[in-house]
C-alpha cells in the first residue's frame, strides 16, 4: 500500500505579501496593515514559497500552521490552488522553540495516528527557529522529507547530512520545563506574579510552583481547595504570571448568575434582543478578549450554565486551546471570536459530583487540564507567624486611614500561640476575619487570647468562648444564641460573596427569604455581591 504524503508548513510573511501583491489596492493595504508592513517588495510579486511548491509538486494532503488573524488565513486558503487544512495557533514569540515545538507536535501527533503516513516539512516559510524545529523533529521522530525554495527557482528536496538522536527533541522540549523546575523550591513571594501570596511552607511552595508552571502554558487550570484557602488569589497570580498580564481579567461567580441572565452575561446581546436591551452589550467572553476569565465556584454551576460553558470552551476545529466562538443573544447568525484563557476554582469534589450526576464529565475535562490543589492552613502552620504579621499590618494600615488617632494593634505571645494551635477550618479567610474583629473589639493596643477566642466562631468539635462562659452573673442563653447566630450569618454571607440564595444554602435554609428575615432581625451587615 503506497504511503500518503502529507506536507506540513508554516505560513510565512513572504506568502502573505505575495497574495497582497496579487490583489487590488484596498486588499493590499488591509493585508500589509495586518503584517505591519508599508508595501510589498518587488521580490514577492510572484506566487510565494507555498503556492510555488503546490504548483510544482503533488501531495495527498497539505496542512498549514499560522498565528495570523483568521480572516487573513481564510483569505490565503482561498488564494491557494489546492485544498488545504489550516491550523491556527497562538505564538507570543515566533522564535520561541518551546511554543513552536508545542504547536508542531499538536498537529503532527494527530496526523501520525493514521497508518502509512509520510511527512514532508517545508523549511522556507517562517522564522529560522521554525525551520530548525522542522529539522529536529524530522530527523528524530518522523523521518520526514525536507523541501526548500529560493526566489525565482524551483523548490528542491533538501538533504540534511546528519541525524538527531531520538531523545534530543524531547530534551529540547523539556529544557524550558527544567528552567521552570526551580519554581517549586521558591517561596511564592519570589515568583513573578505570585508576590502577594504569603508563606514559604513546603506545601505552599509546591502549590505555587505548580501554578506558576501552568501560568506559562495556554491551558485551562482548575484550582481546588477548601473555603478560604486562597483560590482567588492563585487565579489572579496565574494571570499575572502569564503573558496575558495587563490584559482583561474577569471574575465570574458561577453561583450568582441567574439563569434568565445567563447567556446575556456570558455572551452579550444585541439591541432589541429583549425589552431592556436598549443597545448592544458585550458579554464577559468578548470583554476578556486577550485575557483571562476566572470561573469562581465552578462546582455550583447549574445544568444550564454547564451546557453554556461547554459550548464556548470547545475550540473550533484547528484553532488554539483559547479560541472561543459564540453568538450574542438576539443574533444567532452573528459569530464572535475571542482569545480567552480559563482558570476555574471550586471547593467541591468534582469527580464525586460527576459520579452523583451533578457535574458534566466532559466539562470537567475541559476545565481540569491542569489541576492545582491548595493546602489547608492546617497543612502549612509554619506560615502562620508570617501570615499574622502581614495580615495585621494590612489591618492596621486600613484602620489608620479610616480613623485618625487609631493605635496600631499587636498580638500577645499567648495570642500567637492560640492562633498557631487553632485548627482554622475557614483557613486564611477565617484567620483574617478573626484578626479584624479582634482588632476592632480589643481594649488597648494588644490583642490577647481572650480577644481572639471571642472572635472565633463556634465550630463543632472545638471549644469556644460561648461554651466556656460562666453561668449566672447575668448570663442570658438567648443572647448567647443570638450572638452565635449572628456570627454564622455573617460568615455565610461572606463566603457566599453577599449572594443570599447561596448563603441560605450554606446554612441549610429552605429559602433566601428566611435568611433575609434573620439578617434584619439580628441587624447583620450584608456585604455587597461581587
Amino acid at each position: 500500500m503506497p504511503q500518503k504524503t502529507i506536507l506540513v508548513s508554516w505560513i510565512g510573511h513572504k506568502d502573505l505579501q505575495s497574495m497582497a501583491a496579487d490583489g487590488d489596492d484596498s486588499l493590499q493595504k488591509r493585508i500589509l496593515k495586518a503584517l505591519d508592513l508599508k508595501k510589498p517588495t518587488p521580490l514577492y510579486r510572484q506566487d510565494g514559497p507555498i503556492k510555488s511548491l503546490l504548483n510544482q509538486e503533488e501531495f495527498d494532503e497539505i496542512h498549514l500552521l499560522g498565528d495570523f488573524p483568521k480572516w487573513l488565513c481564510d483569505l490565503y486558503l482561498e488564494w491557494l490552488p489546492r485544498e488545504v487544512q489550516m491550523h491556527r495557533v497562538t505564538l507570543t514569540d515566533p522564535t520561541d522553540y518551546r511554543q513552536i515545538l508545542d504547536a508542531v507536535e499538536s498537529v503532527l501527533t494527530k496526523l501520525e495516528r493514521r497508518s502509512g503516513v509520510k511527512f514532508s516539512f517545508f523549511l522556507t516559510p517562517g522564522t529560522p527557529s521554525m525551520a530548525a524545529t522542522w529539522i529536529l523533529v524530522g530527523k528524530s521522530r518522523y523521518d520526514a522529507v525536507f523541501w526548500q525554495s529560493h526566489p525565482r527557482k524551483p523548490a528542491t528536496r533538501s538533504e540534511i547530512p546528519f541525524d538527531v538522536v531520538a531523545g534530543f527533541a524531547s530534551d529540547l522540549a523539556a529544557a524550558p520545563d527544567l528552567n521552570l523546575q526551580h519554581l517549586v523550591t521558591m517561596p511564592p513571594s519570589e515568583i513573578e506574579g505570585f508576590e502577594n501570596i504569603v508563606g514559604s511552607s513546603r506545601a505552599l511552595r509546591l502549590a505555587a510552583g505548580r501554578a506558576a508552571k501552568a501560568a506559562h502554558r495556554e491551558v485551562p487550570v482548575l484550582i481546588l481547595g477548601d473555603t478560604g484557602s486562597g483560590k482567588e488569589m492563585f487565579a489572579q497570580a496565574i494571570h499575572n504570571a502569564s503573558h496575558r498580564k495587563g490584559k482583561p481579567y474577569i471574575k465570574i461567580n458561577c453561583a450568582a448568575i441567574p439563569e434568565t441572565l445567563l447567556e446575556s452575561q456570558l455572551f452579550g446581546y444585541v439591541k432589541g434582543a429583549f425589552s431592556e436591551a436598549k443597545k448592544d452589550h458585550a458579554g464577559a467572553f468578548e470583554q476578556a478578549d486577550g485575557g483571562t476569565i476566572f470561573l469562581d465556584e465552578v462546582g455550583e454551576c447549574t445544568p444550564a450554565l454547564q451546557a453554556a460553558l461547554l459550548r464556548v470552551l470547545e475550540p473550533p476545529h484547528g484553532e488554539g486551546p483559547c479560541c472561543r466562538e459564540f453568538s450574542p443573544v438576539g443574533n444567532v447568525s452573528k459569530m464572535i471570536r475571542s482569545d480567552v484563557r480559563i482558570v476555574s476554582a471550586t471547593n467541591r469534589d468534582l469527580q464525586q459530583e460527576i459520579i452523583d450526576g451533578k457535574f458534566r464529565e466532559d466539562l470537567f475535562h475541559r476545565l481540569a487540564v491542569i489541576k492545582v490543589k491548595l493546602p489547608p492552613l492546617t497543612s502549612r502552620k509554619s506560615d502562620i507567624p508570617e501570615l499574622i504579621d502581614v495580615l495585621l499590618k494590612g489591618i492596621n494600615k486600613s484602620f489608620s486611614s479610616q480613623e485618625p488617632g487609631y493605635v496600631d494593634k499587636s498580638i500577645s505571645e499567648t495570642g500567637k500561640r492560640f492562633v498557631r494551635t487553632y485548627n482554622w477550618p475557614g483557613n486564611v479567610r477565617q484567620l483574617r476575619n478573626t484578626l479584624i474583629e479582634a482588632a476592632v473589639m480589643c481594649d488597648g493596643d494588644t490583642i490577647g487570647v481572650g480577644d481572639l477566642k471571642a472572635a472565633v466562631a463556634d465550630i463543632a468539635g472545638h471549644s469556644s468562648v460561648e461554651s466556656d462562659r460562666e453561668l449566672g452573673n447575668g448570663f442570658c442563653l438567648n443572647s448567647v444564641m443570638e450572638e452565635i447566630q449572628r456570627k454564622y450569618l455573617q460568615r455565610a454571607m461572606e463566603e457566599a460573596d453577599g449572594v443570599k440564595t447561596k448563603a441560605a444554602e450554606l446554612l441549610g435554609m429552605s429559602s433566601y427569604q428566611t435568611l433575609d428575615a434573620q439578617l434584619k432581625r439580628l441587624k447583620v451587615k450584608v456585604p455587597k455581591p461581587n
